[in-house]
């Protein structure tokens, strides 16, 4: 098949233009195991995107509080530096993705095109109410990212799309992500949890993986838990604590497949924020 090595965003979209079904590729670690297992096939051009430097920069803005990466801005450049100083939980979830050779080649963009519902940076974005900018030959868009994920693998993208940025904000407060498997290392999240205590705001945000056909958030746990804490200590009763376990389990959707049941899902994720917010209360620093 013909693979098109484009090094602007406008040849991408173009390409694009002239063949909406071609596979914009950027690391390959999603798609190439669907290829060698024999699941998809791709049945047009491949548009190699990593070679394009906007979509391989990031930038802060420092007046609005935010920070806007580049969808093939790869795990390993996440991983140390400004950007997990600026979004440690984003940092967190980075290690968490494959061995030190999918993290160098996997991307941002391409876990959240890909858009499973284990995919490690989505609860993340998700909780940071990140915004997707896509680009086409018509001109760009933007899409809050609980809009951009409609489902298992299906994202609002449109034929001859293809993500360029996600913005998040730099949160003024304490924000962490973790997950289970089924073994400790390398591993697909049967669960996963992100929570961040917007100190500035006083407000919370929680955001599940891998309990529902896509990301979750837990408004009532969020109302719960930002009503409860003492935002000068960021301290909480533990009644209130478990209390907000509850509501946090209570707003998974879960599935029982072959690497989990659903009871444990359900369980786990209740059990991972609570455990986050406790190493809130502790002080201890994300990172």
């Amino acid at each position: 098949m013909p693979v098109h090595l484009p090094e602007s965003v406008a040849t991408a979209v173009a390409l694009l233009t002239q063949e909406p079904s071609a596979t914009v590729l950027a690391g390959g670690t999603d798609l190439m195991v669907e290829v060698n297992d024999g699941h998809r096939r791709p049945s047009a051009s491949v548009v190699v995107v990593n070679r394009i430097a906007e979509l391989r920069s990031w930038r802060h803005d420092p007046t609005a509080s935010t920070l806007t990466i580049g969808s093939a801005v790869s795990y390993r450049e996440m991983l140390e530096g400004p950007l997990a100083a600026m979004v440690p939980s984003l940092a967190q979830a980075a290690r968490t993705v494959g061995s030190p050779q999918i993290r160098n080649a996997g991307t941002l963009g391409g876990n959240l095109g890909t858009c499973s519902p284990a995919g490690d940076a989505l609860p993340v974005l998700s909780a940071l109410d990140a915004v997707v900018e896509v680009a086409s030959a018509a001109g760009r868009r933007k899409l809050a990212v609980a809009d951009f994920m409609v489902g298992v693998k299906r994202t609002a993208l449109e034929p001859g799309e293809m993500i360029v940025s996600v913005t998040v904000p730099v949160v003024d407060g304490w924000q962490a992500y973790a997950k289970v498997g089924v073994r400790n290392a390398m591993v697909i999240a049967v669960a996963s949890a992100c929570v961040v205590l917007d100190q500035g705001r006083q407000q919370v945000a929680v955001a599940l993986g891998s309990v529902g056909p896509t990301v979750l958030r837990c408004p009532d746990a969020e109302q719960q838990l930002a009503d409860a804490i003492d935002w000068s200590t960021l301290e909480v009763a533990p009644d209130e604590l478990e209390r907000f376990r509850a509501l946090v389990s209570a707003a998974s959707r879960p599935i029982t497949d072959h690497r989990s049941s659903a009871d444990y899902r359900r369980h786990a994720v209740g059990v991972l924020a609570k455990r986050l917010v406790r190493r809130a209360t502790s002080g201890e620093v994300a990172a």
